[in-house]
């Protein structure tokens, strides 16, 4: 059987296997609902308040065969560290530590074409050096598309800023303010760009209207195929570091 905590499930499976599930309140929640987040690499149980915890134990034990299936096809989490192959721009970078050198990080390219990220310093601050390099290249590639596209539409933008936001890829504040997530700098380079489109066209419409599609399909005609990109591969950006 399950053992409920306060904050988290445990659920058995026949075979014994053990998914630690966490448990979250939630005021809008109308029933409750078991959940697989592809950018947190697990599971929730979110409930609304009043619920019997009893009753949200036998459901989410009930399920526990969908979450199973769900959870297997979940893609691997790839930790920053020495020798993992991370995309930068959709293109491969295998990352190497080299402590005996100075000058954060930089990009090599070997004889045979492949790409390597190097990083210098203490092994404890590679991932670290890692994430703010790819924040700073996610603002380096992002910010002047942005101006471009807001110049397009005779609009300026307000502040642009690189964040790591789970539930969506960008924003566009009634300030016209432009916010992003840096993930998207993993993503082949079209797909980035749609995403600056599409938040760009909120400059001129505040909505997901005709309109507001027409607007994007100005600034790139062929959004479709990297918004089905996004749909389908986004998952994965979040199962980086």
């Amino acid at each position: 059987m399950a053992n409920l905590t306060p904050d988290s499930i445990a659920l058995t499976d026949r075979d014994g296997t053990v998914f630690e599930v966490p448990v979250r309140l939630s005021t809008r929640a109308r029933r409750m609902s078991l959940r697989v987040d592809p950018s947190r690499g697990g599971a929730e149980l979110v409930i609304p308040p009043g619920l019997d915890l009893d009753h949200a134990e036998r459901f989410a034990q009930s399920n526990i065969g969908w979450l199973r299936t769900r959870l297997a096809k979940l893609p691997a989490r790839v930790a920053f560290e020495a020798g993992a192959e991370i995309p930068i721009l959709g293109i491969p970078h295998v990352l190497r530590h080299r402590p005996d050198q100075r000058g954060g990080v930089w990009k090599v390219e070997d004889p045979d074409g492949s790409l390597e990220l190097h990083v210098a310093g203490e092994a404890a601050f590679l991932a670290r050096r890692v994430a703010d390099h790819l924040k700073a290249e996610a603002r380096r590639h992002i910010a002047p598309r942005a101006r471009t596209y807001a110049t397009q539409l005779e609009r300026k933008p307000g502040r642009i800023t690189m964040r790591d936001t789970r539930s969506r890829w960008g924003s566009c504040s009634s300030r016209g303010d432009l916010s992003f997530s840096w993930r998207l700098v993993l993503a082949p380079e079209a797909v980035l760009d749609y995403v600056v489109a599409h938040e760009a066209a909120h400059l001129v419409e505040m909505n997901h209207s005709a309109r507001f599609w027409r607007v994007v399909e100005h600034l790139m005609p062929d959004y479709e195929r990297h918004r089905r990109w996004l749909k389908r591969h986004g998952g994965r950006l979040h199962g980086y570091g």
